[in-house]
């Protein structure tokens, strides 16, 4: 088997006794559907009247001669019921027989199909579950070069087709060549030259013995909605990478997503074992119709005598069992190179290496005391360097604002505070520590990011705030709203706290949005704070409102200010001026105003317009 499906296999670890329980039914399956059709032959014998009149019981004699026994003890039974009845009952008889053998038959191919459903959405499930954790763990830089779109189709589409190409294959490798086999050996025992004919016959014929009829259609729309859910979770939690890994979420996102996975699989479980009962009932249903139609033919024949005999109509069932599982093989080699691709695209995924991740003796930091240190650091996306040989110490308490021109290199220095991505050179300390030796999670849960966008998910307001601390109580809650100045629209809301704020919290203003963002910021209450550009979007009297939050939220706080608009952080207590990576000019407002130099003019410039 190829590396792929290798590779896939593993998923299907977890659910091995559906396969072997697959397997069981199908080879169950292939064994009655060969002997379905030759228990058509003592019905056409009936019919034909064509018997030998044994009335002696037949001696089984041993295991060579058991075809010989099977012939004179099936016309031994036809003779005596025969005299006994009449061949009219008896004909009624082996309709029964052959009814039960095709009932038989196809509820051993439904157990087969219910059993491998598990497995087959057991491994989307698990797949996909793998997926999305991947990709909620994988750097931004990751997504830098990848649309997310394309991430979504991985994991939707691309994860459909390896189930729908793959997993088939092992319905393929046991029913479909054991169908054929014990087909064929029974049309060899009842005759060679026939067997013979129909080999060279049929596949020139290439007719279509059977066609599905309708099937069994069940109403899908709550799974379509379950599938809606998770993949608007799954673009929210994408799109809003930066917060989800500044609050440390991961696991939150992660959670909510395979609550979401698990409800898909136990409805496409009941959608699809209905489903997959159309075919064996479907072909239940034909042959009954066929045993119908031969009883009333064999009264035409022995009653009226009105038809005319035909030996080979034993050998179209016969024809039917081979042709059927031929295509389906001929099918899978098809769908076995689609899903080639389809795998091949998830297993980049989940095989991408994460740079940025906990060392193995990582420590366990918690506490923020002195101070934040940048020496020398110098860092690229590409082949430029956005930061060279950057130096800047931020004591603990004070508010340092960033600003310069765009393409400065200022949210690059948020990025790697908070190791969105990790620098090329240098070295970032907190309290003498490199953040590359702390945990992931310590790291991120000392500081607190507050971004432009103002990211925020289709969710209530509490559980938008709840990110930054999962355990909050509505107290708390309310107290982080006032701090951030929003509580006063809150409270007027038609369920408060509990409203849901829609998709990216579409029903609420720039800067309604905007003060969630620093609300859910302060009910963390992290010692250090990264504030990006927070205020650029807004209009006059949003800003207004907004900075007085981020005035409240600064105090007593460690903050470092990305700026845009230079009224907002006059009060600082250290204004670094960026140019192309470097450090400029740094000092206050008013010191930077007196020199008269890079600062002045930005705020000259911003005055003027």
């Amino acid at each position: 088997m190829n590396e792929y499906f290798k590779k896939i296999f593993r998923f299907a670890i977890p659910y091995k006794k559906y396969a072997y329980l697959n397997i069981f039914f199908n080879i169950l399956y292939a064994l009655l559907s060969a002997l379905s059709f030759v228990a058509l032959i003592p019905m056409m014998t009936v019919l034909f009247n064509a018997n030998k009149k044994i009335t002696e019981k037949p001696v089984y004699t041993g295991l060579l001669e058991a075809k010989d026994y099977l012939e004179q003890y099936m016309s031994y039974f036809i003779t005596m019921y025969s005299n006994e009845y009449g061949a009219q009952n008896t004909l009624m008889v082996m309709a029964g027989l052959i009814i039960s053998l095709f009932l038989l038959k196809n509820l051993f191919n439904y157990w087969a199909m219910y059993f491998i459903t598990f497995l087959r959405n057991g491994v989307l499930k698990d797949i996909r579950n793998a997926m999305y954790k991947k990709s909620l763990e994988l750097p931004l830089s990751f997504f830098s070069e990848k649309r997310k779109g394309d991430i979504i189709s991985r994991i939707t589409s691309d994860v459909l087709e390896i189930q729908h190409s793959f997993l088939s294959i092992l319905e393929v490798l046991v029913r479909e060549p054991l169908t054929i086999v014990f087909t064929i050996i029974a049309m060899f025992m009842i005759s060679v030259e026939l067997t013979l004919f129909v080999f060279l016959f049929v596949p020139i014929s290439g007719v279509i013995i059977s066609k599905v009829g309708k099937s069994l259609k069940k109403s899908s729309q709550k799974a379509s909605e379950e599938q809606g859910y998770f993949l608007s979770i799954i673009e929210e939690s994408l799109s809003g990478l930066k917060v989800v890994k500044s609050f440390n979420s991961e696991k939150t996102f992660n959670n909510r997503f395979q609550d979401s996975t698990q409800s898909f699989y136990e409805l496409n479980n009941k959608i699809l074992n209905r489903q997959n009962l159309s075919s064996p009932l479907s072909e239940f249903l034909g042959i009954v119709t066929i045993a119908v139609l031969l009883v009333y033919g064999g009264h035409l024949v022995l009653g009226e005598r009105t038809l005319t005999s035909a030996a080979f109509i034993a050998y179209i069932g016969m024809a039917y069992n081979i042709l059927t599982p031929a295509k389906a093989m001929s099918k899978a080699s098809y769908s076995l190179k689609r899903g080639n691709a389809a795998a091949e695209r998830v297993l980049h995924v989940l095989e991408e290496t994460n740079p940025i991740v906990s060392k193995e003796n990582a420590i366990a930091k918690t506490s923020f005391d002195t101070d934040i240190q940048m020496q020398n650091i110098s860092f690229k996306y590409e082949d430029e360097y956005v930061l060279k040989d950057f130096t800047l110490t931020i004591p603990k308490g004070k508010s340092v604002a960033l600003v310069g021109q765009s393409g400065s290199g200022k949210s690059t220095i948020a990025n790697l505070l908070t190791r969105f991505w990790d620098i090329n050179e240098g070295t970032i300390k907190i309290d003498n520590e490199d953040i590359r030796d702390l945990k992931l999670d310590n790291l991120r849960g000392m500081i607190g990011l507050v971004t432009q966008d103002s990211i925020l998910f289709n969710d209530s307001i509490k559980n938008n705030l709840k990110l930054g601390k999962e355990d909050a109580t509505d107290e708390e809650i309310v107290e982080a709203l006032k701090v951030a100045n929003a509580y006063e629209f809150v409270k007027d809301l038609p369920k408060g706290i509990e409203t849901n704020i829609g998709d990216s919290g579409s029903k609420l203003s720039g800067g309604q949005r905007q003060r969630l963002s620093i609300a859910r910021a302060v009910l963390k209450n992290p010692p250090i704070m990264i504030l990006d550009e927070a205020t650029s979007a807004l209009d006059t009297e949003s800003e207004k409102l907004v900075q007085v939050a981020l005035e409240n939220m600064m105090k007593n706080r460690t903050s470092v200010v990305i700026a845009h608009r230079l009224s907002t952080i006059q009060n600082a207590d250290l204004i670094v001026v960026m140019q192309k990576g470097h450090i400029v000019e740094q000092g206050t407002h008013d010191e930077l105003i007196h020199l008269n130099g890079t600062y002045a003019k930005l705020v000259s410039l911003q005055s003027f317009e």
